[in-house]
């Protein structure tokens, strides 16, 4: 780290502690040169995730467009704002933890309804119905059928 006063190149850190955020750590150092003291921030370097639409079209992956959609299959359910984050935050990670980083939309669909699937049911049957597009009664019926007999295929 170059000393901002002397320009020194080697420095040694006196303290290092995470933000108020958690989002990174600040750092306390001294430059081995001119003893001069000064503070830096480290944060962790994310890669942008890009989502391929259906038409193959590209955007770049919004947390919030995630969110919106679980809270929309949530209406009226049992699931907390605080269950939706943290989900959400999940997919998140497992995608930026990924090697790709241009992620189907499908995948992330599929992520979505298994982790709704464990909390509740009816949540993730209304997911599905508007990520599979159901286009009739039937198709959501069996879809039904199949968590009932605990054979549902994500």
């Amino acid at each position: 780290m170059k000393c901002p006063v002397c320009g020194y190149t080697e420095s040694k850190v006196i303290d290092s502690r995470p933000t108020e955020e958690g989002v990174s750590i600040r750092r306390r150092r001294e430059c081995l040169s001119c003893q001069n003291r000064f503070t830096t921030y480290e944060v962790i370097e994310t890669l942008p995730l890009l989502v391929v639409k259906k038409d193959k079209t590209r955007e770049l992956f919004d947390k919030s467009k995630l969110c919106n959609g679980i809270i929309n299959a949530c209406h009226k359910t049992s699931i907390t704002m605080q269950q939706i984050e943290t989900i959400a935050s999940d997919i998140e990670s497992e995608l930026q933890n990924s090697l790709t980083r241009e992620i189907p939309s499908g995948q992330i669909g599929v992520l979505v309804m298994e982790k709704l699937k464990k909390i509740d049911e009816v949540a993730y049957v209304r997911f599905a119905s508007v990520y599979r597009e159901f286009k009739d009664l039937d198709t959501f019926m069996r879809e039904l059928e199949k968590i009932r007999s605990g054979k549902s295929d994500l």
